[in-house]
């Protein structure tokens, strides 16, 4: 049990944060979750759920997220309190040319400027304007880092877990993200928190305290692999109910992940009280980020009529959507075949426009 939790965890670790910290969208594809919350038949009465069986779902198709450095970490002002970040403000509109340009001269016209180095550093990782380069990245994020820049250090971490225009060093990248985290960096207290159950030694005591520690900074996916430790007892005392809240703070915060697992925890009463109404409203809202196990719970919510108004047309539309990111579902399918040709191309319609909608965003 202790390694299949850990296992789960890492098992989605990866592209946010490096190469173990993707977000935890650990109990979305949980076999245990899955079967607990979602018997295979259809259902055939208000106490029963209609939750299909679904396969795990590949991390790769979990959108990513969004809990990533934001902008606004990545340098603070101008050269003086008074004084507009031009460069900052030209790389959140996109013009990263500009943005070079400006924090280039931040930087020759004050050797200590870290912040600028930092957005420096994040061009060339990105490749923004300039040709990409992981070690020019490196490169500026350690100039930044030896100067004390929080942000600068995390990344730098970063590179060196992934060998990202670096050597790759864990040892390293640790030291690197308990210094950034001693500075307050919930990014950083959440990675320690995977590198603390990350091999054949699992400390889950030390890996809630860094995922505390995250969340109660605001980290969304601490508070959902806070959670997980929480529902398994690991590292913490069993508490479905702390686990419940822990999650509602991580789906509230965006977490899609989250907003599923939530939505299972209220659909079931486990740890929260039942509440089918709320249970859609937070599996929409995953399904609307482009979720497919969550696209997939929508679906049987409509088509069973739990939560929402029974709807064919909008089950139809999620169930396919779904099943074209890989989650299977025979009762789903069998209610698909029974539409009429004027049903059929209602959802055709409806995924047309969902798509269309999706991809103007």
């Amino acid at each position: 049990m202790m390694r299949s939790l850990a296992s789960s965890i890492l098992a989605l670790a990866g592209a946010r944060r490096g190469p173990l910290a993707l977000g935890l969208a650990l109990l979305v594809s949980s076999p245990a979750l899955a079967q607990k919350a979602a018997p295979n038949a259809p259902p055939a009465s208000p106490a029963k759920s209609p939750f299909g069986s679904v396969e795990p779902v590949s991390p790769a198709t979990l959108p990513l997220p969004t809990s990533d450095p934001s902008p606004a970490q990545i340098t603070t002002g101008g050269t003086s309190p008074s004084e507009p970040d031009i460069a900052f403000g030209a790389y959140q509109r996109g013009y990263y040319g500009t943005a070079m340009r400006e924090a280039m001269k931040r930087v020759e016209a004050d050797s200590k400027d870290a912040a600028a180095m930092t957005l420096v550093a994040e061009i060339f990782k990105d490749g923004l304007g300039v040709r990409q380069s992981a070690a020019e990245a490196a490169r500026w994020y350690k100039l930044a880092s030896n100067l004390g820049d929080r942000q600068a250090t995390f990344s730098l971490g970063l590179a060196l877990l992934q060998g990202d225009g670096v050597k790759k060093d864990k040892f390293a990248a640790k030291a690197l993200f308990e210094k950034a985290a001693a500075q307050g960096h919930a990014g950083a207290l959440y990675n320690l928190g995977i590198l603390a159950i990350d091999g054949d030694i699992q400390d889950y005591g030390k890996a809630a305290s860094y995922f505390q520690s995250a969340a109660d900074a605001g980290d969304a996916d601490a508070a959902f692999a806070l959670s997980s430790l929480y529902h398994a007892g690991k590292g913490v005392p069993q508490d479905a109910k702390i686990a419940a809240d822990w999650m509602r703070r991580a789906a509230d915060d965006r977490n899609t992940g989250a907003q599923v697992e939530y939505g299972i925890a209220l659909f079931n009463g486990d740890g929260v009280e039942k509440d089918e109404a709320a249970a859609a409203r937070y599996f929409l809202k995953a399904a609307a980020s482009n979720n497919p196990v969550a696209q997939n719970r929508a679906a049987r919510l409509y088509a069973a009529g739990r939560g929402v108004p029974k709807n064919m047309v909008e089950a139809m539309k999620w169930h396919l959507l779904a099943r074209a990111a890989g989650v299977k579902d025979d009762w789903l399918d069998q209610q698909l075949n029974s539409l009429s040709p004027r049903e059929r191309e209602a959802v055709s319609d409806a995924v047309r426009r969902y798509a269309g909608k999706f991809a103007a965003k």
